[in-house]
């Protein structure tokens, strides 16, 4: 008998998502942002939750690099490890879809095949991706964490941009670029989009 065999998942006693939107008087959806490191993805994030939060709506971000130093905090980054850290990251989405909750996600999930494993996990009605499409010479002049000067010494391998390949998505449904314009007027694009998504 295997471990799956005394698995007996009890999805209708659980409280429905509807009761709990109501309650929250919202409708929950995974804002799946991607984009290269350095992007901006985390800094549009943290401006999104403040002006929702001020809106009345809850929400949640899921950023890399804080994911890893918890829950994925055993995954590397070659390729099987990559797309474990997604599906992780996709399965805990959508718990918190099931709450009712907005999922802000920031996570460069570099290839078409790891954003469709999320997409199929979380739903394709409730994933809404975003690619922060910033020009990598914009991204790497920012370099906050020097994440790109150690990937041209050699330092870190296959790191995205550098010595791994990034693939834009084809289809998005949204596409913002944060060079030449400000984090103010980024993120008020980026809730004038989600807003009518997320509106009881």
């Amino acid at each position: 008998m295997s471990t799956s065999d005394n698995i007996h998942p009890d999805f209708p006693g659980i409280l429905q998502r509807s009761a709990k939107e109501a309650l929250l008087k919202q409708k929950a959806k995974v804002l799946w942002m991607t984009g290269l490191s350095g992007s901006g993805k985390t800094t549009l994030a943290q401006g999104l939750e403040k002006r929702m939060h001020t809106e009345g709506f809850l929400t949640q971000i899921l950023d890399g690099d804080n994911i890893r130093a918890g829950i994925n905090s055993n995954l590397g980054f070659s390729s099987e490890d990559r797309t474990e850290n997604i599906r992780r990251i996709s399965e805990i989405s959508k718990l918190f879809l099931d709450c009712g909750i907005i999922t802000i996600n920031c996570f460069v999930s570099p290839t078409i095949a790891i954003r469709e494993q999320a997409k199929d996990i979380i739903g394709p009605e409730d994933f809404i991706e975003i690619f922060v499409n910033t020009p990598i010479e914009v991204c790497e002049g920012r370099d906050v964490k020097g994440l790109y000067a150690k990937a041209r010494n050699g330092e870190i391998p296959d790191f995205t941009g550098v010595n791994a390949p990034f693939e834009a998505p084809a289809n998005p449904n949204l596409e913002i670029n944060t060079a030449g314009s400000s984090i103010e007027d980024n993120v008020a694009a980026l809730l004038a989009f989600i807003r009518p998504l997320v509106q009881a």
